[in-house]
């Protein structure tokens, strides 16, 4: 026990080493709660996924610098892992309950017309998806695309037309 004491310290009055030392623990302790998460959940980059790293990153990173106990803080982060998992789990099996959580896409251009309605619901504006043409397919103009999809990441995927 004194070992560990040693090693990892106790409380918020801590040296560099201590530090350090917390800081690896952390990191594969974060590293196991990431694979019991899936990868989805830092994959799709979706705001249900980043609620999910910010509130490990938060509650993690007491540890690190002695703010909270370590193993009710470990915890802790088990049970947002696990919440996370059972979530995404039902999302698989509950289209609804999906659409709640993670969001739909929409589709805010088609046939050379912008969908105003779904613009604004989105809070995206043409420039975002002239901005997506420039970058992706090197273009000023919508030309050559059939349809603009803003997808539940906030990214807006673009449909070329059919030659």
């Amino acid at each position: 026990m004194s070992l560990l004491l040693t090693v990892f310290g106790e409380g918020k009055d801590l040296d560099s080493l201590q530090m350090a030392a917390r800081t690896v623990a952390v990191f594969f302790g974060a590293l196991a709660l990431i694979r019991i998460a899936g990868r989805r959940s830092f994959g799709q980059r979706s705001p249900f996924d980043y609620v999910v790293a910010i509130l490990l990153g938060a509650t993690l990173s007491r540890v690190i610098v002695g703010a909270s106990p370590a193993i009710p803080t470990a915890i802790a982060s088990l049970v947002i892992v696990l919440i996370h998992r059972v979530l995404a789990w039902a999302c698989v099996r509950l289209p609804a309950l999906e659409r709640l959580v993670v969001g739909a896409e929409r589709e805010v251009y088609k046939d050379g017309q912008f969908d105003e309605q779904q613009m604004s619901a989105a809070l995206i504006t043409r420039t975002d998806v002239f901005e997506t043409a420039r970058q992706e397919l090197h273009s000023t103009t919508l030309e050559d695309v059939a349809a603009a999809i803003l997808e539940r990441n906030g990214q807006v995927s673009l449909i070329r037309k059919q030659k």
